[in-house]
C-alpha cells in the first residue's frame, strides 16, 4: 500500500500499512494537508493520524464515483461477483491484521474483532453470490395485448455512512450490496473508527475493483461532508447507520432531492422472558443479546421484561454471570469486555444507572473494572427498574441490564411497544403458540425467539417506527440499491 501512516512501537505491525489519505480514484491527502487523530479507547493514546476530508474532498470522491458509475453498471454480474469474491478472500487472508486494527481503534476484544472480520467477509461472499441471481420478471399482461418485462438497474452513485461500533462489518454490509447491484459508492466511516474502512478500500482496489468504484473518506466534520454530498445531483442514494436524531436530519436533507434512502437507526430492544421459559437458556441468550459488543449495539437487549414467576431466579442468575465478566485490555485473549468507545459513552452509562437507582431500582450484580486510563464501564444488573426510569426509554449502549417485572402477557407487550423505536425484540418462551402470538404483536422489524442473536447475512436487517427505513442483508439488501424499470413490449399474439 502507498502513503501509509506510522504508529507507536508495538502497534506498527498492524497499523503501518493503513492508508492515511482518502481514496478518490487514488489515495491522496486532504485539502491543506489536514489530519485528525485516532485514539485507542483502552489507553487514550493516539494510534494514528488520517486525512481530515473537507466538503471539497468529499465532492472529489463523488467525482470519481460518478465517473466510474456507467462502466461499473455495465459490468456483467459475473465480473462484479468475481471482484467481491476476491475481496472476501482478501478479508480472510488479512483476518488477524484487521482484527488487531479493530481492537486498537474501538476497544473490541480480539476474539470479537476476529468475529467481525468473519462477518464482513460473509457479506462480501453473500453478495458475490446474490449478484448473479435474477431479480426481474417477464409475463404477459392480463388481456394478452402486451408483455410486461421488469429490469432491475443500479440506482447510481451512493453515499454510505457507517457507525463506529461495528466499523468493518457495517462498511461491508453496505459496500458489498452496492457493488453487487452495480452501484459505485463513497464510503464515510465514523471519525472514531476510520482505520478498518481505509484498509477495506485498499483491499478492494487490490482485489480488482476499478478506480472510482469504492471511494473512502474520513472526516472530523461529518455534517459539512454529508451536506455537500446530499446536495449534489449526481448522488442518487444514501445509506446511513447511526442515531435516530442524525437520521431525521439526513432524511430532511435527502428529501430536498428525493434521494433513495436506507436508514438503520436507534433501538430500544426489549428482551421478554415468560414464566415458561427455560431458565438456563434464557440467561445464556440474555448474555449474548446484552453483551455482544459490550452492549454498544442498536440491537443489544436494552430492557429485560421478566414475568414475576421466573423473575427472582432469572435476576439472580443473570447478576452472577454479569458480575463474573472479565473486563480488561481488549488485546488479551482471556478478556471478555474491553473499554467503551469514549468518555461520553461511560458518562451516559453512569447517568442511566444513577437515574434508575434514584427511581427505586436496585443494583444486584456488578463486575470489577481495571484501574488505568481506559474508558471502562462495569457490567451491571439492575432489578426492579420502574417504567419511568430513563433507562427504560433511552438506548444504554453499554453493559447494563435493566430488569422490569411484569405479570401478564398483555402488560409485557404494552411495555415492550412503549417506545419510539422498533428495531429488534427478543422472546423467551417454551410455548410456540405464545412465541408466534407475541411476535405478531411486537412492533419491531426483527424478533428473535429463544435466541439472543438476530443478525444474519442472509436475513433482512432493519426496523419500524423511528428505527429506520429499508433493509440491509439478504436479497432485500440488494434491492435497496436497485431501481425497477418496466418495459411494455408487444404481446405474443399481436
Amino acid at each position: 500500500m502507498t502513503d501509509t501512516l506510522t504508529a507507536p512501537s508495538g502497534e506498527s505491525a498492524f497499523l503501518e500499512s493503513v492508508p492515511r489519505g482518502f481514496l478518490a480514484h487514488d489515495w491522496q491527502p486532504a485539502t491543506g494537508g489536514r489530519t485528525f487523530e485516532v485514539r485507542n479507547p483502552a489507553t487514550k493514546e493516539v494510534i494514528a493520524t488520517v486525512a481530515d476530508c473537507s466538503a471539497q474532498d468529499a465532492l472529489q470522491a463523488l467525482d470519481a464515483a460518478a465517473a466510474a458509475a456507467d462502466q461499473w453498471a455495465l459490468t456483467s454480474p459475473r465480473d462484479r461477483a468475481t471482484v467481491l469474491h476476491r475481496i472476501t478472500d482478501s478479508l480472510i487472508e488479512h483476518r488477524e491484521r484487521l482484527a488487531r486494527i479493530i481492537t486498537l481503534e474501538i476497544g473490541k476484544t480480539i476474539t470479537e474483532a476476529r468475529g467481525e472480520v468473519d462477518y464482513a467477509a460473509a457479506y462480501f461472499r453473500w453478495y458475490a453470490e446474490e449478484a448473479v441471481r435474477p431479480h426481474a420478471r417477464s409475463t404477459p399482461s392480463p388481456d394478452g395485448r402486451s408483455h410486461i418485462v421488469t429490469v432491475a438497474e443500479p440506482v447510481g452513485p451512493c453515499l454510505l455512512i457507517t457507525p463506529w461500533n461495528v466499523p468493518l462489518a457495517m462498511a461491508a454490509r453496505k459496500a458489498a450490496a452496492a457493488l453487487a447491484a452495480g452501484c459505485t459508492a463513497v464510503l464515510k466511516p465514523a471519525a472514531l473508527t476510520p482505520l478498518s474502512s481505509l484498509v477495506l478500500g485498499e483491499l478492494a482496489r487490490e482485489a480488482g475493483a476499478p478506480a472510482g468504484v469504492l471511494n473512502v473518506i474520513a472526516s472530523s466534520d461529518a455534517a459539512a461532508v454529508s451536506t455537500a454530498l446530499l446536495a449534489d445531483p449526481r448522488l442518487r442514494k444514501l445509506s446511513f447507520t447511526g442515531s435516530t436524531p442524525v437520521g431525521r436530519l439526513l432524511l430532511q436533507q435527502s428529501g430536498a432531492r428525493v434521494l433513495r434512502t436506507s436508514m438503520e437507526l436507534g433501538g430500544n430492544a426489549p428482551f421478554l422472558v415468560f414464566d415458561d421459559a427455560d431458565l438456563d437458556l434464557a440467561v445464556r441468550e440474555a448474555m449474548i443479546a446484552k453483551m455482544r459488543l459490550g452492549g454498544q449495539s442498536c440491537v443489544a437487549a436494552n430492557r429485560f421484561l421478566v414475568q414475576e414467576g421466573i423473575a427472582d431466579a432469572f435476576a439472580t442468575a443473570l447478576a452472577e454471570r454479569m458480575a463474573a465478566i472479565r473486563v480488561g485490555p481488549p488485546d488479551r485473549e482471556d478478556t471478555e469486555l474491553g473499554p467503551l468507545a469514549d468518555h461520553r459513552a461511560v458518562d451516559k452509562v453512569r447517568h442511566l444507572v444513577e437515574d434508575a437507582v434514584a427511581h427505586g431500582a436496585v443494583v444486584i450484580g456488578k463486575a470489577d473494572i481495571p484501574d488505568g486510563p481506559g474508558h471502562y464501564a462495569a457490567p451491571t444488573v439492575l432489578d426492579h427498574v420502574p417504567a419511568d426510569a430513563a433507562i427504560m426509554h433511552e438506548e444504554v449502549f453499554g453493559p447494563v441490564a435493566a430488569i422490569h417485572r411484569f405479570s401478564t402477557e398483555a402488560e409485557a407487550i404494552a411495555v415492550a411497544n412503549n417506545t419510539e423505536h422498533g428495531l429488534a425484540s427478543y422472546v423467551m418462551t417454551s410455548h410456540i403458540d405464545r412465541a408466534r402470538r407475541v411476535a405478531a404483536r411486537l412492533q419491531a422489524g426483527m424478533v428473535a425467539i429463544n435466541r439472543g442473536l438476530v443478525s444474519e447475512v442472509a436475513a433482512p436487517f432493519g426496523g419500524v417506527k423511528q428505527s429506520g427505513l429499508g433493509r440491509e442483508g439478504g436479497p432485500e439488501g440488494l434491492h435497496e440499491y436497485q431501481q425497477l424499470k418496466y418495459l411494455s413490449m408487444p404481446g405474443f399474439n399481436t
